[in-house]
């Protein structure tokens, strides 16, 4: 199903709204009605210690490679100034990304579920905001790597039948994580439409 965002009065806040060409022969729920969803911020801010999750994973990429550049530089003499230099460039552009990069995180990653939709906002340098309808939610999945289980984290992947990609929200609580599955769960099977 197609859908398409139309201003909503002065505010320059936009609703979502079905495709009127993309209707299917013979009325359906969603048919009769239209979906009225807000394009606005997500209200819950994710947990706190997302932002030791997301650091651990910058030092866990950065940290690798300035060790390869020290190696390098010890065992290969004739290049030694160049991949010294190399090191004091990535040592100095890392340390505002682990520092920086998390806290940014922390402040822009947003969610929220309602009856109607899932909202999320994500990002640090492209930040994005998305919705996720109710009727268009095709599967629901907890992820929980190894460092988000270290931080007692967990992701929810909602797969729909968009072709931006599932809608992730990222540094959730365990046990909140749990809850907003059982709960979409529980809405989208109650909520009419085909998730196509």
């Amino acid at each position: 199903m197609a859908s398409h965002m139309t201003t909503n009065g002065p505010s320059g806040l936009r609703e979502w709204r079905p495709d009127p060409a993309d209707r299917r022969k013979g009325p359906t729920v969603a048919d009769e009605s239209t979906v009225r969803i807000r394009l606005r911020p997500p209200r819950h801010r994710v947990e706190r210690r997302a932002i030791g999750w997301w650091t651990t994973q910058a030092l866990a990429f950065v940290v690798p490679v300035l060790i390869a550049l020290a190696a390098t530089a010890v065992f290969i003499p004739p290049a030694r100034f160049w991949l010294v230099l190399a090191l004091v460039v990535i040592a100095v552009l890392s340390v505002p990304y682990v520092l920086v990069m998390p806290q940014w995180r922390y402040r822009v990653h947003r969610w929220e579920i309602t009856d109607d939709a899932v909202y999320t906002a994500a990002g640090w340098l492209r930040q994005e905001w998305r919705i996720a309808p109710m009727s268009r939610i095709q599967t629901v999945d907890t992820v929980r790597g190894p460092l988000q289980q270290l931080f007692n984290l967990s992701s929810v992947t909602v797969t729909t039948a968009s072709a931006a990609g599932p809608l992730s929200i990222d540094g959730l609580d365990r046990a909140t994580a749990q809850a907003v599955v059982e709960q979409l769960t529980a809405t989208t099977q109650a909520t009419p439409g085909d998730a196509t």
